[in-house]
């Protein structure tokens, strides 16, 4: 087996038939454009996120905090898309071989980080769910080993190629839209990116059974209006959730296995757009997660706009998307207690599904 770690960044991108720009192509200005622009999106969005978090004390709790270390997986991956911008097209034949898997390696680290982040969002929503909670019971200590957690995972998967699973040494399994990556890696990489999606849908379903069964059994106690506000309103947030994960990410997943599974396949024609595609999933998650809550929004608008906005009103609880059914019918009733102390009384009588 020879390894090729002398040659240019060309004579794989020549083997892979994948082609290096000589000069700037319409098509090039265009995925660049739109990149950079993208990135000027998602580096804003999750800056104000992880300002409103740090100055509003309402947010320190485990929820926000992973909010908090997603916003920052985003910008990571922001930062790093740009990074990919300035370093594409024409200016791709100047890589060394160690700048080429730097670049790659931002990209792979800063998406999984937020995919990752996503699935524990996930879970820690369902723990508060099922326990009738508004926040967390979990630690400080225990978040931010779980926060450690995530970005180690993150920067061994990114690392990965770099320390042998690649074609540097091994031309015959070099893949076509990532010509230093092999195959296998590819595949091994959008495999276990479906499989989190999977455990995404899987939660998030089991909460929506949940919460549409103790909904129903408290109806008898609510009106069947806001009944039907708090199930509508959940199922939008999760339709939302999941709604982007599948647009932004499934394209670039199916394309990653069409690589590294069928070799006479033509990836390389739509690569670059869907790359773009994966990147607006780090700018949806801060609308997703975070400007549904009005305590977030109050927020952004004293950070945007200080002088025009006046403080903000004490007593205000978190959107929809972050409030368990509990807080749903007690924000959404008619707003007596007596009309819903006993639904509440029946709901926590119930045994844990």
């Amino acid at each position: 087996m020879v390894c090729h770690d002398n040659e240019s960044v060309k004579f794989f991108y020549d083997i892979s038939k994948k082609n290096i720009s000589e000069t700037w192509q319409t098509k090039d200005l265009v995925v660049v454009s739109l990149g950079l622009l993208v990135c000027s999106f998602v580096i804003f969005a999750n800056i104000l996120v992880m300002l409103a978090i740090f100055m509003n004390r309402r947010f320190h709790y485990p929820i926000y905090y992973l909010l908090g270390n997603l916003a920052a997986a985003d910008l990571f991956a922001g930062v790093s898309y740009m990074y990919l911008m300035f370093h594409t097209g024409p200016w791709t034949s100047k890589l060394s071989i160690g700048q080429w898997f730097v670049r790659q390696g931002l990209i792979d680290t800063s998406l999984t980080a937020s995919v990752i982040n996503l699935m524990a969002i996930a879970l820690e929503r369902h723990q508060t769910i099922f326990t009738m909670q508004l926040h967390s019971k979990m630690t400080n200590h225990r978040v931010v080993l779980l926060i450690i957690g995530i970005w180690l995972i993150a920067i061994v998967l990114g690392l990965v190629p770099s320390m042998g699973w690649s074609c540097v040494c091994n031309t015959m399994e070099c893949s076509n839209m990532a010509p230093l990556y092999s195959r296998s890696y590819l595949v091994f990489w959008a495999v276990l990116n479906l499989l989190t999606f999977t455990i995404m849908v899987a939660v998030y379903t089991r909460i929506f059974i949940y919460v549409h069964r103790k909904s129903h059994r408290m109806s008898q106690h609510t009106s069947q209006i806001k009944h039907k506000e708090t199930v509508v309103n959940l199922m939008k947030t999760v339709v939302m959730i999941l709604g982007c994960f599948v647009v932004c990410w499934t394209p670039g997943l199916v394309l990653l296995l069409l690589d590294g599974s069928c070799e006479s396949c033509d990836v390389l024609t739509y690569e670059k757009f869907f790359l773009v595609l994966a990147e607006c999933n780090s700018f949806m998650n801060p609308i997703i997660y975070s400007y549904r809550d009005k305590d977030m929004r109050d927020t952004f608008k004293r950070i945007l706009c200080f002088p025009c906005v006046g403080s903000q009103q004490e007593g205000e609880h978190s959107g929809a998307h972050f409030n368990t059914l509990e807080q749903e019918v007690l924000s959404e009733s008619d707003g007596t207690q007596r009309q819903t102390a006993p639904a509440l009384a029946e709901l926590k009588s119930q045994p844990r599904y």
